[in-house]
């Protein structure tokens, strides 16, 4: 019983990294300040957990997929929760479209023509790693590189967000995705 508990744990947290990601993108900055993306993410691991045995799927990209609506529904509750007990259905739909679009330009970013389940769960798996090569980025990297290549800012914008010029943006993303690129594929072999 206990090994069966630390084997879905393990698989829960692998997503972790995940599950930030689409924290950071699809929770607008009004809301950041109220919603703390890493409190989500532990939330919505801790009621993974609870609800386990409700889980269906054997596949990853199942698990992924079945994740994301417990973010989406424990996002919600928690804006609910900071307006004051008061269900705000407009807001729980964008909050749930954002979610839809962030998973969309995810999988677009890293999409192939074909659709077949082993393509999708391959699909599912990359961005699991690039989840995890986004986490162990430096933070200023990070955030142009999220905001321009997942959130579809211009530079000009990003440079807004992050109080930078667009040549600061420009050399963040650029040392930003050379990264990537050697955490995502050490050897090189592209």
């Amino acid at each position: 019983m206990g090994e069966r508990t630390e084997t879905n744990h393990s698989l829960l947290e692998r997503y972790r990294d995940y599950l930030h990601l689409l924290a950071r993108l699809s929770v607008s900055r009004r809301l950041q300040g109220k919603l703390d993306p890493s409190d989500l993410v532990q939330l919505t691991l801790l009621r993974a957990h609870q609800s386990l045995d409700q889980f269906q799927g054997t596949q990853d990209w199942e698990r992924a997929a079945w994740l994301r609506k417990v973010f989406a529904t424990t996002t919600a509750d928690e804006v609910k929760r900071y307006s004051r007990g008061k269900r705000n259905v407009k807001l729980e739909r964008s909050l749930l479209t954002a979610l839809d679009e962030t998973s969309t330009r995810l999988e677009h970013w890293l999409a192939t023509e074909q659709s077949s389940p082993s393509q999708q769960a391959l699909r599912q798996e990359q961005l699991v790693l690039l989840a995890e090569a986004l986490a162990a980025m430096p933070e200023d990297q990070r955030q142009a590189v999220e905001l321009h290549h997942l959130g579809g800012y211009s530079v000009a914008d990003v440079g807004l967000q992050l109080g930078r010029s667009k040549a600061a943006v420009a050399g963040l993303l650029r040392r930003g995705l050379r990264g990537l690129r050697q955490r995502l594929d050490p050897n090189g072999q592209r």
